[in-house]
C-alpha cells in the first residue's frame, strides 16, 4: 500500500491484531469498552465472505468466487450476520482464513475498515482487532497490540469454545486446524500475519482475560496516553 493512500484520521485508534484463539478479540472488546470507542472485529468481515461462499456452494479456495462476494458484501449485511451461529463455526472459520489469501478480497474490505477507524459511530474512537491493523490497515494508529499464545493452550481454548457450543470437536483436529490456520495467515503473499514493528507484543498463554486486559490498558496508557 502507498503511503500517501492511507488516510488520516482525527479520532484515535487502537490496533489489535493477533493469532486465532489468543484472546484479542475479548482484549478488543474490554479496552473498547473501557475507553468509550467503537469496536470493529474485522475477522467477522472475513467470516462473512467465507459463509457467503459457502452458502453459495462455492469452494472458499476459489478466488474469484471470494473476490465476488466480497465485493457484493454491503455493510447492513455484516449486521444481520453478527447474530448467526453459522458467523462462529470452525468451518466459516476455515473459510474465512482461506479467503483472507486472495489480494482482491482484501482489497474490497479495506475501504470499509479505514472508513470505520476514520468515522466511528460515536466519533471517540475505534478499537479494530484483526491480522494486519497494524501493519496494513492502520498504521499510524495511536497504540499496536499483538496478541498470542502457544499453539497447544489456544487449541485448548478452542476446543472448549466448541464443547462449550454444543458442536462436536476433538483435540487433534482443532489443533492441527489451528497450525494451518496459523500458516496460511502467516505465508499469504498478501498482509501476512505478523506484529507491526512498533508492536506491544501480549502473550497470553499463562494470563486470564483479566490480567490481558490490564497489560493492554496499561500499555495503551503508557503509549498513546489514553485511559
Amino acid at each position: 500500500m502507498n503511503p500517501a493512500e492511507i488516510p488520516q484520521v482525527a479520532t484515535p485508534v487502537i490496533a489489535i491484531d493477533g493469532t486465532a484463539a489468543s484472546g484479542k478479540g475479548t482484549v478488543a472488546r474490554r479496552v473498547a469498552e473501557a475507553l468509550g470507542f467503537d469496536h470493529l472485529d474485522t475477522g467477522a468481515l472475513y467470516r462473512a465472505v467465507g459463509l457467503a461462499v459457502l452458502r453459495s456452494g462455492g469452494d472458499p479456495g476459489d478466488a474469484a468466487a471470494a473476490a465476488r462476494a466480497a465485493q457484493s458484501l454491503r455493510p447492513g449485511d455484516i449486521g444481520g450476520l453478527i447474530g448467526d451461529p453459522a458467523l462462529r463455526s470452525e468451518t466459516t472459520g476455515s473459510a474465512a482464513s482461506k479467503v483472507a489469501v486472495v489480494p482482491a478480497v482484501r482489497e474490497a474490505l479495506l475501504d470499509f475498515q479505514r472508513g470505520f477507524a476514520g468515522h466511528p459511530p460515536r466519533g471517540r474512537g475505534a478499537v479494530l482487532d484483526g491480522r494486519d491493523i497494524g501493519t496494513v490497515v492502520c498504521p499510524d494508529a495511536a497504540a499496536k497490540l499483538f496478541v498470542t499464545a502457544d499453539v497447544e493452550v489456544r487449541a485448548e481454548r478452542r476446543l472448549k469454545e466448541l464443547l462449550g457450543r454444543g458442536a462436536p470437536a476433538i483435540y487433534a483436529a482443532v489443533l492441527e486446524d489451528m497450525r494451518e490456520r496459523d500458516a496460511r495467515d502467516s505465508q499469504r503473499a498478501v498482509a501476512p500475519l505478523r506484529p507491526a514493528a512498533d508492536a506491544f507484543l501480549l502473550d497470553t498463554s499463562s494470563l486470564d482475560a483479566d490480567q490481558a486486559f490490564e497489560a493492554a490498558m496499561s500499555f495503551i496508557r503508557t503509549k498513546a496516553g489514553i485511559g
